[in-house]
């Protein structure tokens, strides 16, 4: 009998966090899941089979303290899904500069702290990490002025990620940055075209697709190639 293949998961009380875990646990994986506020994770606690842990991923002495909490664990995914949409007027004078900067830290910056903070427990060899994307981070489709700078801090992010795929050296590893379609969640509000367990169905299954391919693939949740 094969050994149940291990995840973590960073930023799971809610929508696509949440979703994936239940999809990878009716997969039978073990799943480890982040929260900021574990006494309001009561939809991730009602789960059962999940380890829960408290993080919030700006704090970089939280990021420290979960990997001392998990040292020595191998995880076969590690999915950085954690991201806010930022201030509600998104053109360059609506912001202020602290939001403008929260929103860039928390959606490009801290997501590559973590992932060079646990590169090292992902599987060799058929190991995938993961970061939540968004199509809306390709810069050669224009799209959806009105979000202008979460369109930009998911950009970021990509080239955060490539950044960081090119300093990885002999370690061979598959790093998708992923689209999750428009979907039902708070963020993406109820005229969505798609519900949660679609997206996070087609997430895992890319995931699973990928695994030990290796490279860094800009992909929606159907497998579909999407434009830098």
């Amino acid at each position: 009998m094969s050994t149940a293949k291990t995840a973590l998961i960073i930023g799971a009380s809610r929508g696509l966090g949440l979703g994936l875990v239940k999809t990878l646990l009716a997969d039978g994986w073990h799943v480890t899941a982040t929260v900021r506020a574990p006494h309001n994770a009561e939809a991730l606690q009602a789960l059962g089979d999940v380890r829960i842990e408290k993080l919030d991923m700006d704090d970089q002495q939280a990021v420290i303290a979960l990997s001392q909490q998990l040292k020595g664990q191998v995880f076969d995914l590690l999915f950085v899904n954690a991201g806010v949409k930022g201030p509600a007027v998104q053109t360059p004078g609506g912001a202020t500069l602290a939001e403008v900067g929260q929103l860039f830290f928390t959606n490009a910056v801290a997501p590559i702290n973590l992932a060079q903070r646990f590169v090292g427990q992902i599987r060799e060899g058929s190991g995938v990490l993961a970061f939540m994307s968004s199509v809306l981070g390709s810069v050669t489709m224009p799209d959806a002025p009105e979000l202008a700078l979460y369109k930009a801090s998911k950009a970021a992010l990509n080239s955060m990620t490539n950044s960081f795929v090119s300093q990885l050296g002999e370690q061979q590893l598959t790093v998708l940055s992923l689209h999750p379609g428009w979907v039902k969640t708070d963020m993406g509000g109820e005229g969505a075209d798609l519900d949660v367990e679609t997206s996070t169905r087609g997430l895992v299954d890319q995931v699973n697709d990928y695994a030990g391919k290796g490279g860094h693939h800009f992909i929606n949740y159907k497998g579909e190639t999407i434009p830098w």
